[in-house]
């Protein structure tokens, strides 16, 4: 909020867009930190000046003298000379106009019901809060499908590795797949066609190991060996666990292509492609219609 009323204290009317490029300029935002995204697949560092614009504009701050094009008012020439070095929303809090808009209490004849005060007091835009409450119920979930797998028998997992692949595209255009694990499997459980013809196959090796676990470098170089007894050149080992430092060092010198797949990245591509997990709900975020009151 600081930088935005310090590009705007010159006076001039902005674009949403020349707003933004300049307040990015203005505290000094590297390159590195615009390229970061919200899981929304939104810039994180335009997503909190956007929200910084709002908040400064129900404090009166900022007026929008037209569609899309921003000033800066007297109420905000006065907060950016009282406040030379930041600016928050406890000290927003201070303008009547921004707590007619911020939703601090809501009594009705039944119950008072108060936005908790982490809630409230927190810097993070709304965007932001919202997609890290979803981070923590991703993380739950997670680490709930992790356990669950661990528990279940080893064709379980080998099962739901190939469902994963099918799920992720892999399979051609019959979704080919299927678990070859057991006895003489000869070191792998499953293969998956790649392309839609099923001219080249990728193996998989589905080891279900328990947490403080770790696949060493031999569990890599035996799957290797066993890829070569069968002419192949691409395999996928994924584990409940993890990979020591050698396995995957190992993994990236060799000429045969092996992608690693530990516990943490298999969660993540379950909930990502919807398996072993279904939708709890579903929550509608809205705007104001600009085009309503044109």
């Amino acid at each position: 909020m600081h930088a935005v009323l310090r590009v705007l204290s010159d006076g001039r009317t902005r674009t949403r867009r020349e707003l933004i490029a300049e307040v990015l300029d203005d505290a000094n935002i590297t390159e590195a930190q615009r390229a970061v995204l919200l899981a929304s697949g939104q810039s994180s560092a335009v997503n909190r000046i956007g929200w910084a614009m709002s908040d400064l504009t129900r404090a009166t701050a900022v007026a929008k003298p037209e569609r899309g094009r921003f000033v800066i008012t007297d109420v905000g020439m006065q907060l950016l000379a009282a406040n030379p070095h930041q600016i928050t929303k406890s000290i927003l809090r201070d303008i009547p106009a921004y707590n007619d808009y911020e939703p601090q209490r809501q009594t009705t004849a039944a119950t008072t019901m108060l936005v908790p005060q982490t809630i409230e007091d927190s810097e993070l835009d709304p965007t932001e809060q919202i997609e890290s409450g979803i981070e923590l119920l991703r993380a739950d979930v997670a680490a709930d499908l992790l356990k669950r797998l661990q528990e279940r028998h080893p064709d379980f997992f080998e099962e739901a590795v190939v469902k994963l692949l099918l799920a992720m595209g892999y399979g051609g255009a019959e979704n080919r797949g299927r678990r070859i694990g057991g006895t003489g499997d000869g070191g792998v459980d499953g293969v998956i066609d790649q392309d839609a013809l099923g001219l080249d196959q990728i193996y998989i090796q589905a080891k279900r190991y328990a947490p403080e676990s770790t696949v060493g470098r031999e569990a890599i170089q035996s799957f290797v060996g066993a890829l070569a007894g069968r002419g192949a050149t691409r395999g996928v080992f994924i584990t409940t666990s993890r990979f020591s430092p050698q396995a995957l060092d190992y993994a990236r010198a060799i000429p045969t292509r092996i992608i690693l797949i530990d516990g943490k990245h298999l969660t993540d591509l379950m909930i990502r492609h919807s398996v072993g997990v279904q939708v709890a709900k579903t929550y509608t975020v809205v705007e104001v219609d600009e085009d309503f009151f044109e």
